[in-house]
């Protein structure tokens, strides 16, 4: 775990990856979008962490999304086959952000934008400054609302008409917008951001991480289920974690009149 193109931290129970380029608003390159996708497999597996943070550095921008010199320059020369390689590195990211059996929290610092707005929407939960706005801006550069993933998770967070706005317009939200359109979790002033952040990933940490997984597993699942279908995978999933650990635990804790200690949480 040591990316050369971002920061990467533990502390505790929780990884937090730091897109670190603000003298271009954390753009991303080649390098970053492979290294990413490989740290978000690589969480997997990482017992030790049981939530991650993804921030920018800087008070400007989370995320403008590909950079102007370093990828767009590059594209507009690549032949057909390159560009689906391309495209396909990018929804690697997505696939191993949603993939990933950990909570993910966007702490929004500033601009998300383009590839930035597609990695926040495929975060778990977001936590926003207010100077925090957002926008799908891949209409304005020519291309489709359609990348990354966003024509599929958008609609499920804001529903079909505001996703078509952000999709085909392309233009900005401010914060108080996202988060009245419930594409925010959170708004809160930047000085606060970090604050802010630490108080909604600490009941994560705490809480019982295979019963986390499994709802992040069904969120992903479910998206495609009629509701039978969903009903039945959920008894599924439901039943199994009742013979495991945390669920005793769970009722002990609730007839003890205490604070539950789920396996592997921190005290």
């Amino acid at each position: 775990m040591a990316p050369r193109s971002f920061r990467y931290a533990e502390d505790g129970a929780v990884a937090t990856i730091r897109l670190d380029r603000p003298e271009v608003m954390n753009a991303l390159t080649f390098e970053v979008y492979r290294e990413l996708t490989d740290t978000f497999v690589a969480l997997a597996d990482r017992a030790s962490v049981r939530a991650v943070v993804l921030r920018g550095t800087g008070d400007r921008a989370f995320c403008t999304g590909g950079d102007v010199r370093g990828i767009i320059g590059e594209l507009v020369r690549y032949d057909p086959e390159r560009l689906l390689a391309f495209t396909r590195l990018t929804c690697d990211l997505i696939r191993a952000m949603r993939a990933l059996p950990k909570p993910i929290v966007a702490a929004l610092n500033g601009v998300a934008a383009g590839a930035g707005a597609a990695m926040a929407l495929a975060a778990d939960l977001r936590v926003a400054a207010s100077t925090a706005k957002i926008a799908f801006l891949f209409v304005k550069v020519g291309l489709a609302g359609a990348d990354m993933g966003v024509a599929h998770l958008l609609p499920r967070v804001v529903g079909l008409a505001k996703a078509s706005e952000l999709l085909l317009l392309g233009d900005f939200i401010e914060a108080e917008e996202a988060l009245r359109i419930g594409l925010y979790n959170r708004v809160v002033p930047p000085a606060v951001l970090e604050q802010a952040t630490a108080a909604i990933v600490a009941p994560l940490v705490r809480g019982p991480s295979e019963g986390l997984a499994a709802t992040k597993a069904a969120l992903n699942a479910e998206m495609h289920m009629d509701v039978f279908t969903a009903l039945d995978h959920e008894a599924s999933v439901q039943a199994a974690l009742m013979s495991r650990p945390d669920f005793q635990e769970g009722y002990r804790a609730f007839v003890e009149k205490r604070p539950p200690r789920f396996q592997g949480a921190p005290e």
